[in-house]
This record gives structure tokens, sequence and C-alpha cells, in this order.
């Protein structure tokens, strides 16, 4: 594309904060009226910002009330449809009882760059607060930059400055879940994991082969899933040809559904012949058959405490206990067959 014909760029806060000659994080907090800026400074940034084209309306009505009255929220596009749209429930509803309007940014995958600018986007819109339901790994200086003066809160994710991480401890998951096969006898357990870019996966696993390192019990080569039924399927059909596999804890719910269909079709039970333990307790756990035993994550409730946390405030840095994991146990597991 040449010059001429190039899109033409759309104003930015580093283009206001160069006009106003002070820095993007004042500009930020001129529009978001914070009283750690002064009447002179904040005019000037107003002027920047008309001078620019810089969302001028939006900044305008932001600098006017104080306050946008409204949530932003992040979400990851793939994988997890109903995690994700119990968590978008939840958020929603609360923010909608306080008088809050959502501003939902779904992003297409783990990819820091995407998340920057959902971040960008939302925070110039003039959010009163981020509630990032990605599983981040790590974050970026940018993504510190943004949420700095604007409260935050994270779902099982990485934290940024500032911010207050709510959700189960994703460790304890998996020891439970391992724990539990182990207590009903069955002497190896072998994993499907979720992708490993993914927090949660991560910290799953990590729980899975603590458990059996206490036990004395060397863990076999995990197996990875995309969170799908499809990739459950796929990684049932190699566990149903490994005549020794007699207890599996899968990372999630909807792989499991896929890996309980592949052991179906091999001619393999559960929990007659494999007993599957998994994490999610989404709605259709306790109505497949065998109605699956998984250790419950409230999404919903996940949702709407964090518009909670945001309205209510909180202190800066200060994290509360993940919240204790349980176990729904149905009928996917029992002890194994004598051999």
């Amino acid at each position: 594309m040449t010059e001429g014909t190039a899109k033409p760029r759309q104003p930015s806060m580093a283009d206001v904060a160069r006009a106003a000659g002070v820095s993007a994080q004042t500009v930020s907090r001129a529009l978001r009226a914070s009283p750690n800026v002064d009447p002179e400074t904040r005019r000037r940034v107003l002027a920047a910002v008309e001078q620019v084209g810089y969302r001028f309306n939006s900044a305008a009505r932001t600098l006017a009330s104080g306050r946008s009255r409204t949530i932003g929220l992040v979400l990851l596009a793939s994988g997890g449809y109903y995690s994700r749209a119990a968590v978008t429930a939840g958020v929603e509803a609360a923010a909608g009882a306080a008088g809050y309007a959502v501003s939902i940014s779904a992003i297409a995958a783990l990819d820091v760059g995407l998340m920057e600018q959902s971040l960008s986007r939302l925070a110039d819109q003039g959010v009163d607060g981020f509630v990032i339901a990605v599983p981040l790994i790590s974050v970026t200086r940018k993504m510190e930059d943004i949420t700095r003066d604007i409260p935050t809160v994270t779902l099982d994710g990485s934290r940024t400055a500032g911010a207050r991480v709510l959700g189960i401890d994703q460790r304890e998951a998996g020891r439970l879940a391992t724990r539990h096969l182990l207590d009903l006898g069955h002497r190896q357990v072998w994993h499907i994991s979720g992708p490993d870019e993914w927090i949660e996966a991560r910290r799953r696993r990590q729980g899975w082969q603590e458990c059996l390192a206490e036990a004395g019990i060397e863990a076999p080569p995990p197996l990875e899933g995309d969170w799908s039924p499809d990739s459950g399927y796929r990684q049932g059909q190699i566990l149903a040809m490994i005549p020794e596999v007699t207890a599996v804890f899968v990372a999630g719910d909807e792989m499991a559904f896929g890996v309980i269909r592949a052991l179906r079709e091999r001619g393999r039970s559960v929990p007659g012949d494999l007993s599957i333990v998994s994490v999610d307790d989404i709605a259709l756990a306790a109505y497949c058959s065998p109605p699956l035993t998984t250790v419950r994550q409230d999404f919903y409730r996940y949702g709407a405490a964090a518009v909670a946390l945001l309205l209510r405030g909180y202190d800066i840095g200060a994290d509360g206990p993940d919240a204790a994991p349980s176990l729904s146990v149905r009928a996917s597991t029992a002890p194994p067959r004598s051999r």
C-alpha cells in the first residue's frame, strides 16, 4: 500500500501525551478525573484531545462525570465456551444490578499483542475497571501501564501490578482429582492436560505430578488437548490402546466427554475399565453417561465477584487466598477391577 492510499491511523493516547507535553499515564489520569492531576494539566490534556481528535466525545463525557459507568471485560474467543458464557453472564448481571454497562473485547488467541490492543481500546473508552478472563502466563510492561490507574481483576491468570486475582487453586484442583483416583485404589493416574500456554493447564498438571510424587509414583508422559471434545476424543483413542491404563485425570469436562466416547467405541467401559475425573463441573457433567466426577468451578460466581471487587474497591496488590476446590463425585470413577 502506498503512502498516498494508506488508511489514516487513529490518534492514540501517546499522541495526546505528546501534544500536551505530558506522559501517557498523566493523560490517562486526567481523563479519569484523578485528583492527582492539577487543573492546568487537565486543561492542557483536554485541549490536546480535541487537537489530535482522540475519541473526544467519550473522553469528555468521562472527564465531566468522573466515571463512565462501564466495566471492560476481556475474554478469549476460543476454547471453554461454557465457562466464557458463564463468566460473561456473571459480570453482566452484577454490573447491571449496580447500574453499569459492560464493554466486551474478545481476543482470538493467547497473544500479548492482541491483549494489549484490547486493553488499550477499552481504556480509550474510559472504562471504570477491567475484568480479565484470559489465562495469561505473563504480562508486558504495556499491560502494566494501561492497567496501573484502572482497577483490575483477573480470573485465574497472571496479575498485572495492582490487579486482584480470583479463582480456585488450580494446582490443588489437580491434586484433588488425582488423590481421589489413588484413594480408590488405582496404582497409576494418566493425564490429559489443556494447552501448555494456559496457566490453568500448567497448574493442574503440576498438582497431578506433585500428588503422584508424594505417593511414590512416577508420572507417565502427559497427553495434551485443546479443551475441545474432539481433542479429548483423539487422546482417548490413544489411551484405549494401553491396557494398563485404569485411571485418567482430564483437565477439562469438555475434553472428558470426548475421552469417554473414544473409550466406549474401543470397547472399554467407564468406570468398569477406566475411571475418569475432570475439572469444571459444567452443567452437562451431571447428565453425560456416565455422570462425570469433576472438580467444581463456579464461573458465574467468579464473574459476579470480580465486579463486586471493582465496585467496592480493594487494597491494591492484596490477593486473598484462592478458593478451595471441591469435588463432585459421580459415576465415572470407581475402584479398579481385580486383575
